[in-house]
């Protein structure tokens, strides 16, 4: 199978590094710190997206774009000082690629930024490919990115999986036809009430339970039926 992995509330957990970050540009912009829990609310469309909601309505686009280039500076000097691996991440990307599956990484957050995490973090041969909010013309929910990584893998959409903590996941994986996987340990897990993705998981072992489960033997051989 092609498993197609978020990043932030994914596979990382860099809640801190986002939050201080955030927070420094709003200093940087004369505004007061904000909860990082609302932070949190704010991450998976993409930093601009982020910089926009975290200084709030009534700012003008020369701001935004200030405070932008700030905090994509300030973030990538202090992105690896607190974010970490979720517990068992680790050992389940070990278990996935060396069980004969493709792994990927499909994030808004910019690539450059995205490649430096999972280098430090020792995952880089783990992951044929990564993509970030700037690799494409459009960020997740389009499917573009899913598509892009099943032309380059050769991967049938019901041999696919997108595996994400946030609704934006579950939207870009019906968008591109593919099945979607909410993990429950990131940021916004409370968007799947709304929009409940394919399956869930409460860990990253129940995450290689599901992919070598009956359920996608049955879908894969339900895919290949439709396919001859």
């Amino acid at each position: 199978m092609l498993l197609i992995f978020d990043l932030d509330g994914t596979l990382i957990d860099s809640s801190q590094d986002l939050a201080i970050s955030m927070n420094a540009t709003r200093e940087h912009m004369g505004m007061e710190p904000l909860d990082p829990k609302l932070i949190f609310s704010y991450v998976g469309n993409g930093a601009p997206t982020l910089v926009r909601l975290a200084l709030g309505a009534g700012v003008s686009e020369e701001a935004v774009a200030e405070a932008l280039g700030f905090f994509l500076k300030f973030y990538r000097a202090h992105a690896l000082e607190h974010t970490k691996l979720y517990d068992g991440m680790r050992e389940a990307v070990a278990a996935l690629s060396e069980g004969a599956h493709t792994l990927a990484v499909l994030t808004n957050k910019p690539v450059r930024i995205s490649t430096d995490i999972i280098a430090a973090l020792g995952l880089s041969s783990a992951f044929v490919k990564v993509y970030g909010g700037d690799s494409f013309p459009l960020k997740k929910p389009d499917p573009i990115g899913i598509n892009t990584l099943r032309a380059e893998t050769g991967a049938a959409n019901w041999e696919t999986l997108m595996i994400g903590d946030s609704a934006v996941d579950v939207h870009t994986a019906r968008n591109a036809g593919v099945s979607s996987c909410g993990v429950e340990w990131g940021f916004q897990p409370e968007g799947f009430a709304g929009d409940p993705p394919d399956f869930r998981v409460r860990s990253p072992q129940e995450l290689v339970d599901l992919v070598s489960s009956k359920s996608f033997a049955n879908l894969e051989a339900q895919g290949s039926s439709k396919a001859t």
